[in-house]
């Protein structure tokens, strides 16, 4: 378990270089604004369900972080939103799956988005996953919105600065981010 959760934040950090380099930024831009920080790991069990088509695993929801990696087992159930329409995620043996969240959608001022998603139960099972969840630093308090080198008369910012439990707040009051999410901050 250790050496899995040493893997997750070696791996955090390689994703957050890659993506520092995608929005035109040095490699370790998003490192130094501490999104690799606050990791969070969950372990998700959903036994079997003898009628899943009257209940779901996780309702609809966009995760409150920066990215998540996730992995799942081979029994499936996962689902994003892809316009208007969910579809299945397959499980692919030893695939991990990236998901970003929102803090990483308003940092980028929307040149990345978050992605909805949800999990169905299944007749067959246990599913068991894995959720590394990177939710940036959180004490001492760091606000965190548009970064400034990405902005312009063209691309004003679209949000405003919060922090992470600013973030976290909104969004569990506002049941799981079903509803407006990263909106709240909108400018």
């Amino acid at each position: 378990m250790v050496a899995y959760i040493e893997h997750m934040k070696k791996l955090g950090d390689l994703l957050f270089e890659l993506l520092s380099e995608s929005l035109g930024l040095k490699p370790n831009y998003l490192r130094s604004m501490k999104c690799h920080k606050g990791e969070t790991f969950i372990f998700q069990y959903y036994p079997e369900c003898p009628e899943p088509e009257l209940t779901l695993g996780s309702s609809r929801h966009k995760d409150p972080c920066f990215i998540t990696i996730l992995l799942q087992d081979q029994i499936g159930g996962l689902q994003v939103l892809h316009q208007n329409q969910w579809v299945d995620v397959p499980p692919i043996h030893g695939a991990l799956i990236v998901n970003v969240g929102d803090f990483l959608q308003a940092v980028s001022n929307d040149k990345f988005k978050s992605v909805a998603h949800r999990v169905l139960a299944n007749n067959i099972g246990p599913r068991i996953s894995v959720g590394s969840f990177f939710q940036g630093q959180m004490l001492p308090p760091k606000p965190y919105g548009p970064i400034k080198e990405l902005l312009s008369e063209e691309n004003p910012p679209l949000y405003r600065d919060f922090t992470t439990s600013e973030y976290i707040n909104t969004y569990m009051n506002e049941t799981l981010g079903r509803n407006a999410g990263i909106g709240w901050f909108k400018i």
